[in-house]
């Protein structure tokens, strides 16, 4: 088998949790030649643990300011900027070359940018975990930006759409990341319904767990509101700018010693100034994100765009917590709200929880949370699950 991949490590980190653990499923079924990028300089260190799951594979780095200034040749095509930013030559040719010598008859693709590298090769079996609409993605962020952005964002929306429908036509099958994922695309290309499917994310929860052992981050007396995030991503950058001025001030008037901590890899400069705010920590990169989590009094997740499953939820949830999120984060998530975590749909609102859940800790809600991640949202299950479809589309 091929698996095409975006970038499949670290098994911790954001984004890429989920593709690490269908790698890791997929080599244990399969022999699985990998072909992906690495676009941080601090996973190279994985590379040769992820090397040995495999059978032949290319690593190749990729620049992520280079590429972006690659993607600017779209535009002088109909094609999306998503597909030249992931544009590579070295990449098309080792997955000919793979192809061709290992007679390759089954091909998994992750995300929609990898599909340009076995678009010519429509005698084999074609499986793409698309994991969101990335295309709904850009136009929830053309609705945000004003012109030129506003525009370019809304181009990238059509474009990406028109590829994501064509490859769901052309593949076997088109799976993501949620119910809810799933029957978005079905309206969207109501054409390809019958192979479109999905397989939730899952939580390691013995590593995320409420009975770890860690020194406390925070100092006994502060009253902490955590956040977790890569914080060069957009979404994670608007959720935790509007929060710090529209929501904490009102928890920071009543209560003096609350902090709100901003906990991620790479934060902007939007992010840093950030912490010139009252009772804002930005903390950049840490070595473990479990004790931040494990400290806090709550964890919020306020995302005003989101699509998909966020991991960052479900990994507060596993760790018993009471997380309070926007309608945005909670979708794609099968949790009851007031009892497994809360949500609130406005500043006003998430302050006047954040404010009664301080006065009041109300642990029943994440004793639920933890039990809700165990039962619904375990990688061994779930992957179970995606066993199905992928021995079902690609057993010819």
């Amino acid at each position: 088998m091929l698996l095409v991949h975006r970038i499949p490590f670290p098994p911790n980190k954001g984004d890429k949790i989920r593709s690490y653990h269908l790698l890791k499923y997929l080599t244990q079924h399969y022999t699985v030649h990998l072909g992906t990028f690495v676009d941080d300089e601090n996973d190279l260190q994985y590379i040769e643990t992820v090397k040995q799951l495999c059978g032949e594979s290319c690593f190749l780095y990729l620049n992520p300011m280079l590429a972006k200034l690659k993607s600017i040749t779209a535009l002088l095509a109909n094609r999306p900027l998503s597909l030249d930013y992931y544009r590579s030559a070295a990449m098309r040719s080792w997955v000919r070359s793979v192809i061709k010598e290992k007679a390759i008859k089954k091909i998994v693709v992750f995300s929609s940018a990898m599909a340009q590298f076995v678009e010519a090769f429509p005698e084999t079996r074609r499986v793409i975990d698309f994991v969101d609409v990335d295309s709904d993605k850009w136009l929830q962020y053309a609705s945000k930006k004003v012109w030129p952005m506003s525009w370019l964002y809304h181009r990238e929306a059509q474009t990406l759409l028109a590829y994501e429908k064509n490859l769901a036509n052309g593949c076997d099958a088109a799976l993501f990341v949620s119910q809810a994922e799933a029957d978005l695309f079905k309206r969207l290309a109501p054409e390809s319904t019958d192979k479109i499917g999905f397989f939730n994310n899952g939580v390691d929860v013995d590593y995320f767990s409420p009975g770890i052992s860690s020194l406390n981050p925070y100092s006994p007396k502060d009253r902490v509101i955590v956040f977790t995030g890569a914080m060069d991503y957009w979404p994670n950058i608007d959720a935790v700018h509007w929060f710090s001025e529209q929501v904490f001030p009102a928890v920071r008037k009543q209560y003096q010693d609350a902090l709100f901590y901003i906990v991620g890899t790479r934060p902007s400069e939007k992010v840093l100034q950030l912490a010139n705010l009252p009772g804002v920590r930005v903390t950049g990169s840490v070595p473990d994100v479990r004790p931040y989590l494990a400290h806090a009094d709550i964890v919020v997740a306020p995302l005003r765009i989101a699509r998909g499953i966020q991991n960052k939820v479900l990994e507060a949830m596993a760790m018993a917590k009471t997380v309070v999120v926007s309608p945005q984060a909670l979708e794609g998530i099968d949790a009851l709200p007031g009892q497994e975590l809360l949500v609130a749909d406005n500043a006003i609102h998430f302050s006047t929880i954040l404010l009664d859940l301080l006065m009041r800790e109300n642990e029943s809600i994440g004793i639920a949370a933890r039990k809700k991640v165990e039962t619904r949202y375990n990688w061994n299950d779930n992957l179970k699950n995606v066993d199905a479809s992928l021995r079902s589309f690609m057993s010819n």
